[in-house]
């Protein structure tokens, strides 16, 4: 008997160290879904883009099944803090004032922003010059604190990147101020072909980062592995050279 309780008592444990080597950790990973070439909706209405790579390459170096959640620009970082995602893969550049409502990760690439015009006009970029133009932008983004701080005046805001360049190519504003991964995508598309940047970035040390919510620091710890590993075996470089012709590392 005494051994048959012994037998029971390790096989009862052996179930346990099964269940939990078989355990897999299981994220939602939030995406606007609407910034080509970092991420946008196929025709089949899939996620894809740069961004969507990444956050597919993380998950499967931590072993994690990730299912993406779309979300609204404007909402992502408090549907974020709603939970309605573990963690955001979407081209979020990481600032003092998202540092108070939300934890990064080390950046997964840099970024900078820059202004895009009609081939056709001599688009001066000075202070100055900017104040007398309509100038678009969309809102919650770096381009748009620097245009407040900067230019002020009526700038137009969008929610989406896509609506902007339909503005600017339907002459409603006279330029775009964006980030120059994204525009360099657009202007190779038919619509992009008669725009091109004016002047030079207005901030080149920006960084993106993923957000997640304060003091997860096991989930951060485990992305900044995975995001150090796949840069050293080469499937960051695959996925860049995938969206662009130059590293945006």
């Amino acid at each position: 008997m005494q051994n048959y309780k012994k037998f029971l008592l390790a096989a009862a444990a052996t179930l346990v160290f099964s269940a939990n080597a078989l355990a897999v950790d299981k994220y939602k990973v939030g995406i606007e879904g609407a910034y080509p070439p970092f991420n946008n909706k196929n025709e089949s209405g899939q996620v894809v883009g740069f961004d969507y790579d990444i956050a597919m390459a993380l998950c499967a170096k931590m072993k994690a099944e990730c299912e993406v959640v779309t979300s609204d620009w404007d909402g992502i970082i408090p549907a974020l803090n709603a939970k309605k995602f573990d963690f955001i893969v979407s081209s979020l550049s990481i600032t003092d004032e998202r540092k108070q409502a939300v934890d990064f990760t080390d950046p997964y690439y840099s970024n900078k922003q820059q202004f895009v015009a009609s081939k056709e006009v001599d688009f001066k970029t000075d202070i100055d010059s900017l104040k007398s133009k309509q100038l678009g932008t969309q809102r919650a983004t770096q381009a748009a604190t620097w245009l407040e701080d900067n230019v002020g005046g009526d700038i137009k805001l969008y929610d989406t990147q896509e609506n902007a360049y339909l503005d600017l190519a339907s002459g409603r504003v006279d330029a775009l101020l964006a980030d120059k991964y994204a525009i360099y995508d657009w202007l190779k598309s038919e619509p992009g072909l008669k725009y091109e940047f004016k002047g030079e970035p207005i901030n080149d040390s920006d960084k993106v980062g993923i957000a997640l919510r304060k003091n997860d620091d096991t989930l951060r710890n485990k992305l900044n592995r995975a995001l150090k590993e796949i840069k050293e075996d080469g499937t960051y470089k695959k996925i860049n050279d995938k969206y662009f012709p130059f590293s945006i590392e």
